[in-house]
C-alpha cells in the first residue's frame, strides 16, 4: 500500500481537473485520473509525464463498475468529469443527463464501495437561474436549461448517497471559472476560448449583448484549492459557493485583451450578473480567492498561442450554433 494519501480526479485531463491534479501532487498525494479524453487534453498533464505518483486511466465515467480497482484505497474523490458546454445542452439534453447525472451516480457507487472518506462534487452556479445577487447557497433553485438541470441533479444524487449510504459528500458550486488550459476546442461555449482565437486571427471580439453584463470570474487554481479544502474538512453534506465575489464586465475583459468589438443580440435566459456570496466558504473552510482578475487574464494572455488551433467564431457561425437557444429560451416560452 502506498504511503501517500490516494485521490481520484475524474476529468483530470480537463481544464479544472488538471489544475486539481497539480495541486494534489504538490501537496503529496498520489493521484489517479479517470478521463475519457472527450473534453480533456493529455498535454494538460504532460509536465507530470514521469511522475510515479500519477496514474491516468482512460475510462468513461459512465462505464465505471462499483468495484472499480481505480478507487481501491482512495481517500478522496474529486468529481470534475462531465459535459460543460451550456448552449449545446439545448440541442442534446440526453447526452447531458446521461453523463452528468448517470455518470455521477457511477462515480458515487464506486466511491461508496471503496469507502472513500470524502466525495467532492463540482456543481454549477447555473442551478440558481436568473438569481438575486450576491447569491447565497440557500437561494431558490431554478435551472434554465438542461446543462444546469443535469449538474443540479448530479449534486442532489451526491447528497442522497450521503443520506442513504453514509458517503461523506461536499459540493463546490463554481461560478465563472477561467484560467490557463481553459478549453480551446469543441462547440460554442467558453468566452475566453472564443476571444483569444479572435485576437490571434485579428478579428473583432463577438460580445453578446452590450458587454455591460458581468460575471464572477474565479481563477482555476483558486477553485482547485477550494476543492481540497472541502475534502480535508470535517464538515460534510454542504454546498459551498466559489467565486471571486467581485463581478467583472465582459467589456472589461475585452479591454484587458485589447481589440475591436462586434456586439451581438443578447441571449434570453442569461443573467445580467453572476455574483457569488462566498461568506460561507471563507468562514467555514478558511478559503479565499488569491488571484485578481487582471493578473489572471495576464497569465492566460502569456499562453495565448495555446488557442491557435481553437475554432474561429464569427457572427454567422454563432447565429447557427445558438439558433435553438433563441427558439427555446425566448421569453414567451417561459
Amino acid at each position: 500500500m502506498s504511503r501517500y494519501p490516494l485521490a481520484v480526479v475524474t476529468g483530470g485531463l480537463g481544464f479544472i481537473g488538471s489544475h486539481m491534479v497539480d495541486l494534489l501532487l504538490e501537496k503529496g498525494y498520489e493521484v489517479r485520473v479517470i478521463d475519457n479524453l472527450s473534453g480533456g487534453h493529455e498535454r494538460n498533464l504532460a509536465h507530470h509525464a514521469s511522475n510515479k505518483h500519477l496514474n491516468i486511466e482512460k475510462t468513461d465515467i459512465c462505464d465505471l463498475e462499483p468495484n472499480s480497482s481505480a478507487f481501491k484505497g482512495v481517500k478522496y474523490v474529486f468529481h470534475l468529469a462531465g459535459i460543460g458546454d451550456i448552449v449545446p445542452s439545448i440541442d442534446n439534453p440526453l447526452a447531458y443527463m446521461h453523463t452528468n447525472v448517470q455518470g455521477t451516480i457511477r462515480v458515487l457507487e464506486a466511491s461508496r464501495f471503496a469507502s472513500v472518506q470524502k466525495f467532492v462534487y463540482a456543481a454549477s452556479s447555473s442551478c440558481y437561474g436568473l438569481a438575486a445577487t450576491p447569491t447565497r447557497e440557500d437561494h431558490p433553485i431554478e435551472p434554465m436549461y438542461p446543462y444546469a438541470l443535469s449538474k443540479y441533479q448530479g449534486e442532489q444524487a451526491g447528497f442522497h448517497w450521503q443520506k442513504v449510504y453514509g458517503l461523506p459528500v461536499n459540493s463546490i458550486c463554481i461560478f465563472n471559472a477561467y484560467g490557463t488550459r481553459v478549453r480551446t476546442t469543441g462547440v460554442y461555449g467558453a468566452v475566453f476560448g472564443v476571444f483569444f482565437k479572435q485576437k490571434l486571427a485579428n478579428k473583432p471580439f463577438t460580445v453578446v449583448g452590450d458587454g455591460t453584463q458581468s460575471r464572477d470570474f474565479i481563477y482555476v487554481s483558486d477553485i482547485a484549492k477550494s476543492f481540497l479544502a472541502a475534502a480535508e474538512t470535517d464538515i460534510t453534506g454542504e454546498r459551498f459557493n466559489v467565486g471571486a465575489g467581485n463581478p467583472q464586465s465582459i467589456n472589461r475583459l475585452v479591454e484587458l485583451i485589447g481589440g475591436e468589438v462586434l456586439y451581438l443580440p443578447k441571449r434570453p435566459g442569461e443573467p445580467d450578473c453572476t455574483w457569488a456570496d462566498i461568506e460561507k466558504i471563507t468562514s467555514k473552510l478558511n478559503w479565499k480567492p488569491t488571484i485578481g482578475f487582471e493578473d489572471g487574464v495576464s497569465k492566460m494572455i502569456a499562453e495565448i498561442d495555446n488557442w491557435r488551433d481553437a475554432p474561429l467564431w464569427d457572427t454567422e457561425s454563432i447565429k447557427t450554433a445558438t439558433k435553438t437557444w433563441f427558439q427555446f429560451m425566448s421569453p414567451e416560452k417561459h
